[in-house]
């Protein structure tokens, strides 16, 4: 019965070797409605949970590191104090959600269901969050928190996006009392991911992990707005506060690195040079606004940073990596201009290398800047970004190639393994 709910169920962060028996879905059955806005009832809203039904909808669920994903119908337990419950418009894949997906060891933690980028419509509202949202809001969730408690350091500061009480954690339940809001069809816990789990029709998230945007705002591109071009785009614009006329260096032009290129180019940066192995992203490049191209292996003797230096006359003011090698860190590094030069750091070293770079380098006025999400607040800084789309400042629409229903997910993992993709959608109704 779906107004029934499961017992809570407590994730202690161990993983299930049980495999759940799948649940094919009729994806023509039932169909979510176009006008996704004016579809809840507006009295459903700071209710206790016990006075929400339970949903059971299809998900995207992964079993196990590397396996494609499995429609399955999973039941989505209401939301509790301070959380919200959305059902999800669209999705898109971010490159994170495969590093995860591979991830044998812990913090890769299985059967769980991946999805950090989306746009969704308020459901239902639990206790103490009907003050921030109500049935019907149109919502981006977000991997990164940002509290609303007057005695949060980190959240009160203009100068960091981090949340001291509700600090950064892969973790496998919610963020409150590490619990899972999803089980299978036989009851067996199903893990959350970063907070968000969007690769499903219906999610639970924290209050902090949401944000509201204008309605106005197309659904797959508000998407974007939850992870990779906010990166990008904020590290340009809200960390580094590229100036005009200034000169930049982008290395690695995955979604992130092109996005930063975007927010290059809207800051009026005069030289913005695209470093990546695939000569293909040098046409690709000149639709964000890069002005130059560097392949690695065209090079010869010479290396990317002398080549940067000859090029800028010096070094470039603002260079960002954005693939989270060490080795590629410090080529950034270099390639950065004495007295001035910031190098920011925007990709995961998932190998545990060590950034090594002359001290006395530093000591000449070069600066290493690390940035979780561009240095974006989300709930400030979002809305912000989607009104300037909606002002023709910031242009979206090049970053989604290609788009797919849910249940044909695994094609969006198979087009971004083969560098095919930059952002595809998933919609849940296609």
């Amino acid at each position: 019965m779906e107004n029934q709910c499961p017992k809570p169920i407590r994730c202690k962060g161990t993983q299930t070797n049980s495999r759940a028996l799948v649940c094919r879905i009729d994806f023509d059955s039932s169909p979510p409605p176009h006008e996704p806005w004016s579809f809840f009832h507006p009295l459903a809203r700071g209710r206790s949970s016990d006075q929400f039904p339970c949903r059971r909808r299809a998900a995207a669920v992964c079993r196990a590191a590397g396996e494609p994903l499995v429609i399955e119908e999973i039941v989505v337990d209401p939301p509790k104090a301070y959380e919200v419950r959305i059902r999800i418009i669209c999705t898109s894949l971010c490159h994170s959600d495969v590093t995860f997906w591979r991830m044998k060891d812990f913090p890769g933690i299985f059967p769980r269901i991946f999805g950090h980028e989306a746009f969704g419509i308020v459901e239902s509202v639990g206790e103490h969050a009907e003050e921030g949202f109500a049935v019907g809001d149109a919502v981006v969730p977000t991997f990164l928190g940002q509290c609303s408690d007057s005695e949060c350091v980190d959240c009160r500061s203009p100068r960091s996006n981090m949340c001291s009480r509700f600090r950064f954690a892969v973790r496998p339940g919610m963020p409150r009392d590490g619990a899972v809001r999803f089980s299978d069809a036989q009851g067996r816990p199903l893990h959350h991911f970063l907070g968000v789990s969007s690769f499903a029709e219906y999610t639970v998230v924290d209050v902090n992990h949401l944000v509201k945007v204008n309605p106005a705002m197309p659904p797959a591109l508000a998407c974007l707005l939850s992870c990779g071009a906010s990166t990008g785009v904020g590290a340009a614009w809200k960390l580094a506060k590229v100036e005009p006329g200034s000169s930049v260096a982008v290395f690695g032009l995955g979604a992130v690195g092109l996005a930063v290129v975007e927010g290059a180019r809207i800051c009026g940066a005069s030289k913005i040079i695209g470093v990546d192995i695939n000569p293909d992203k040098h046409e690709l490049g000149k639709k964000f606004g890069l002005t130059h191209f560097i392949n690695p292996k065209e090079l010869g003797e010479k290396t990317v940073s002398q080549v940067i230096i000859e090029m800028t006359d010096g070094g470039a003011d603002y260079c960002f990596e954005c693939i989270g090698l060490a080795a590629l860190m410090n080529d950034a590094f270099q390639s950065s201009r004495e007295g001035w030069g910031k190098t920011i750091i925007l990709g995961v070293e998932m190998h545990g290398a060590p950034l090594s770079v002359p001290a006395l380098q530093i000591l000449h006025g070069k600066s290493v800047i690390g940035s979780l999400f561009g240095g974006v607040k989300p709930k400030q800084d979002i809305p912000i970004l989607a009104d300037k789309y909606l002002n023709k400042e910031l242009e979206l629409d090049k970053f989604i190639t290609h788009e797919v229903g849910l249940k044909d997910i695994n094609e969006a993992f198979d087009l971004l393994l083969q560098g095919k993709s930059l952002r595809c959608t998933i919609w849940m109704d296609k």
